[in-house]
């Protein structure tokens, strides 16, 4: 007897269904699980953890910040790179901080607003960044296009002929005023300090470099958060900076610590992409065990 067209498409849709559900619903998952427990894979299968005493202490592939309850650096541990992942290394909130390279003119913090905290642009972050772990590391933290106080030298020009002609005003608009601009004149005109809230989209954004050299002892990944804002390596030079500081915190010499960070930089992948690193977790837990 021969079904009706209608419900032959039925069962044959039936059908499919009924297969793909046990393939790839129930089988495919069953081996990838059964793949997953093959001796050498389990651990990264499970996330890469790590233990100590027993206890889960974080992930090989995720980073973590080492500080105290108040954001302060730990000075016995070595300090991972800045984060922009939710608080900070939050696997639930992995994200850049989506600024470019001309981000460099913040929110000033309007003083008539309450707890209104405005917002540093990338430039004044890399440079309050830099001052810190140069304060933190007992270095020179200076670098090109950021005042001494560690926000960006960013100066809004106007001009007498609007883009052209002699300057008639020079803003540094990152600096609020009372405080005194990182430079006294620029061609000639007086620099102002900013005032919250008011518009200085009609002056000629101009960065100032400065006289930081041009390669600044706080290394770049110091003051810059990954992609992903969970990178677990920090650069050998930043490790390396950090070294006399953790020594003298641990009581133990130079030459100790920094063998533990060549014992635990990790070299480039297949040996030719990317550059060396040292994962912050893994150092630091060996520091604890030396």
């Amino acid at each position: 007897m021969r079904l009706p067209s209608w419900l032959a498409q039925h069962l044959a849709a039936l059908r499919a269904l009924v297969v793909l559900t046990i393939v790839l619903g129930l089988a495919y998952p069953l081996l990838m699980v059964a793949v997953a427990r093959i001796p050498g894979l389990s651990g990264h299968a499970d996330g890469s953890l790590v233990t100590k005493d027993g206890k889960d202490v974080g992930s090989a592939l995720i980073g973590q910040s080492f500080t105290d309850d108040q954001g302060n650096p730990l000075k016995q541990y070595f300090q991972s790179r800045p984060s922009a992942a939710g608080d900070g290394y939050d696997p639930t909130s992995t994200s850049a901080s989506n600024l470019g390279p001309e981000n460099v003119v913040d929110t000033l913090p309007d003083p008539n607003v309450k707890d209104d905290e405005g917002k540093q642009s990338l430039l004044t972050q890399v440079c309050a960044r830099s001052r810190a772990v140069g304060e933190l590391e007992n270095v020179d933290g200076a670098r090109p296009y950021c005042t001494p106080g560690g926000v960006g030298a960013v100066l809004a020009v106007y001009h007498r002929d609007g883009s052209t002609g002699p300057v008639s005003r020079a803003v540094s608009v990152n600096e609020a005023c009372p405080a005194t601009p990182f430079v006294a004149t620029w061609e000639g005109v007086t620099v102002e300090c900013a005032k919250p809230g008011e518009d200085y989209s009609g002056g000629v954004v101009t960065p100032v470099r400065g006289t930081a050299p041009d390669h600044p002892a706080v290394p770049s990944d110091a003051v810059t958060a990954s992609g992903s804002g969970l990178d677990p390596h920090i650069s050998v030079a930043y490790a390396r900076l950090q070294i006399p500081r953790v020594a003298k915190e641990r009581g133990l010499s130079e030459d100790a610590v920094r063998k533990l960070v060549d014992e635990h930089t990790d070299g480039r992948t297949l040996g030719f992409i990317g550059e060396p690193a040292v994962n912050v977790l893994q150092l630091n837990l060996a520091l604890d065990g030396s």
